[in-house]
């Protein structure tokens, strides 16, 4: 009997372990595997040892797409960091009043729609010849018809379409950690001669920082692993400009034949989602410590 008392848990968690085995051990064990080999997903897999890794030290394109994933991964998370943080604390001070409920739930509804829906109603709407979209965009004298075929523009483009798309989720978060503080230390505060911007630097924002902190590293997974949207609104273009480490391993594998080469890149990315989880849990313990 008290075998099998000890043995009740591990039963109730085995479906899901199993799961992650088949679906997520095995395939990082093949991804290992096949990316020492040379492979085009048709022909046999041929053994080639670790010629992968030393072909990704002289590729040039993947520097490029390396480079294109860093500029787009700094943008967004500055952008959207900055941009969830000023509408959480807008909100939560309209969290009473029917505008501020509407906004809340105006501004969830992108993250509800796939990325492959919004790149390509993004994508008609700019190429599109409304004359709505015209005058907005001509009273600051922008040609919107160029800002996804021009290199110079198509990469902020697309930050700022990503950035849109995903910025309620972390809005929701942020606002749910603000709402958390209690009013009273406002209260005591002001009550000291508090102005705002004192209240926002010593008060809300070190309160925040946890939550600030959780929402960084997703934003940098998530445009780390930008593709969907990229692949409706450019393609990766113009001239690879806008071509991400994700949307690089899908041109390789179903595009090029490389198969093996691209399950080796593909161990690249999977070791810098890795670190930015382990920055993380080091970076939230820290701050549990602290508190």
């Amino acid at each position: 009997m008290k075998i099998r008392k000890r043995m009740v848990p591990y039963a109730y968690i085995f479906p899901i372990v199993s799961i992650l085995f088949v679906f997520v051990g095995l395939s990082l064990l093949l991804g290992i595997v096949y990316g020492c080999t040379k492979y085009n997903l048709i022909a046999e897999p041929r053994w080639i040892g670790l010629a992968n890794y030393k072909k990704m030290l002289v590729d040039k394109k993947l520097y490029q797409v390396l480079w294109n994933t860093l500029c787009m991964v700094v943008l967004v998370v500055c952008l959207q960091m900055s941009a969830s943080i000023s509408l959480a604390l807008l909100l939560a001070k309209r969290r009473n009043t029917r505008l501020g409920k509407l906004a809340k739930a105006a501004i969830f509804i992108p993250v509800l729609s796939s990325n492959a829906v919004v790149g390509t109603v993004w994508k008609a709407i700019l190429n599109g010849n409304s004359p709505v979209v015209d005058s907005v965009f001509g009273f600051f004298h922008i040609d919107h018809t160029m800002l996804l075929g021009s290199s110079k523009t198509a990469l902020i483009t697309v930050v700022c379409i990503f950035v849109w798309k995903n910025l309620g989720y972390y809005v929701i978060l942020t606002l749910a950690a603000r709402l958390a503080i209690s009013e009273q230390y406002y209260e005591a505060a002001k009550m000291d001669g508090a102005n705002a911007f004192c209240l926002l630097k010593c008060m809300t924002l070190p309160m925040l920082k946890p939550t600030i902190l959780l929402n960084t590293c997703l934003s940098i997974a998530s445009g780390i692993q930008m593709f969907d949207l990229v692949y409706t609104l450019t393609g990766g273009g113009p001239s690879m400009s806008t071509t991400t480490i994700v949307m690089y391993l899908y041109n390789l594998t179903f595009k090029n034949g490389k198969a093996g080469y691209a399950m080796a890149v593909s161990n690249l990315l999977f070791l810098l989602i890795i670190g930015i989880m382990i920055m993380q849990h080091g970076a939230m313990k820290k701050e549990v410590s602290e508190l």
